[in-house]
C-alpha cells in the first residue's frame, strides 16, 4: 500500500466508522463461524497499525505480522511485544501448526499468488484450526481506492470459493458484508471514476454522520454468521485445516 492509505489508518483507526464497526462485526464472526479454545493462539497476518489485535486478544494469545516498518512499529507499541515481519505467500519464520485462528482482513488481494499464499498459511495452522479472511466483493466496484491500496483484485463470491476450494483448506463458510452501506457506496465509487478521482477516499465525516454509519455497519454483527446478507462491499470467508 501507498504511504498515504497506512498514514490515514493510524490517523483514523480508532475512530472512523469503518474500522470501528468492522472490528465489531469480525468479533461476532469470530465468535459464531470459529468459537476457538480458551487456551487459543491467534495470528493476525497484515495486521497495519493493530487497530484489531486488542480484539483478537479477546479470543487468546495473539501475534502480529506486518511489512511496513512504520506501521509495525505503531503495532508493537499498541500489542506490548514484536510483531513479526514476513512476505506472503513464504511466511519465512512464522512456525507451523501453531495457530488455531490466522486472520487475514483485506490482505489476500494485495498479493500477487494468492493461491500459494493460502497453501502457506493453511500450513500454520493447526490440525482443525481455522483461517478468516476478508477480501473486497465485485470486481466492477474497482476504483481509485483499489489502485492507491495497491490491490490485485477484487473478488466475487465465486472466485473466492475456487481459491479456497482449490487450496488446502476446507471452506465451512463464506458471505457478503458491509451490505447496508453497500448503495451509497455505489454511488460514492461512479461518481469518483466520473469524475476522474485517482486519490484514497478515507476521511473521517462529521461526528453525527459517523456515528450513523457506524451504527449502520455495526448492525450487521447481530446477522453474520447467522443468515446469508445481501450483496455488500466485502466478502469473508472461514475455512479449516
Amino acid at each position: 500500500m501507498e504511504r498515504i492509505v497506512y498514514d490515514s489508518m493510524a490517523a483514523l483507526d480508532q475512530q472512523h466508522w469503518w474500522y470501528r464497526a468492522r472490528r465489531e462485526v469480525l468479533a461476532a464472526l469470530i465468535r459464531r463461524a470459529v468459537d476457538p479454545p480458551k487456551s487459543a493462539e491467534l495470528l493476525e497476518i497484515g495486521c497495519g497499525t493493530g487497530h484489531n489485535l486488542a480484539m483478537l486478544a479477546e479470543f487468546g494469545h495473539v501475534e502480529g505480522l506486518e511489512l511496513d516498518a512504520t506501521a509495525r512499529a505503531i503495532a508493537e507499541k499498541r500489542l506490548g511485544r514484536p510483531v513479526m515481519s514476513a512476505p506472503l505467500p513464504e511466511l519465512r519464520g512464522v512456525p507451523e501448526q501453531n495457530y488455531d485462528l490466522i486472520g487475514a482482513f483485506d490482505v489476500i488481494e494485495h498479493i500477487e499468488d494468492d493461491q500459494a499464499s493460502l497453501a502457506s498459511i493453511a500450513a500454520r495452522l493447526r490440525p482443525g484450526g481455522k483461517l478468516v479472511m476478508t477480501v473486497p466483493a465485485h470486481p466492477w466496484l474497482w476504483s481509485a481506492h483499489d489502485v492507491v491500496s495497491h490491490h490485485k483484485r477484487r473478488y466475487s463470491k465465486r472466485s473466492l470459493k475456487t481459491l479456497i476450494d482449490g487450496s488446502p483448506l476446507r471452506l465451512d463458510s463464506i458471505g457478503y458484508f458491509n451490505s447496508i452501506l453497500l448503495p451509497a457506496a455505489l454511488v460514492e465509487r461512479l461518481s469518483s471514476k466520473a469524475g476522474g478521482k485517482r486519490d484514497a477516499d478515507l476521511w473521517l465525516p462529521p461526528r453525527p454522520i459517523n456515528s450513523t454509519m457506524e451504527a449502520l455497519f455495526a448492525a450487521e454483527r447481530h446477522v453474520i454468521g447467522r443468515l446469508p446478507l445481501p450483496p455488500g462491499l466485502s466478502l469473508f470467508a472461514v475455512a479449516s485445516a
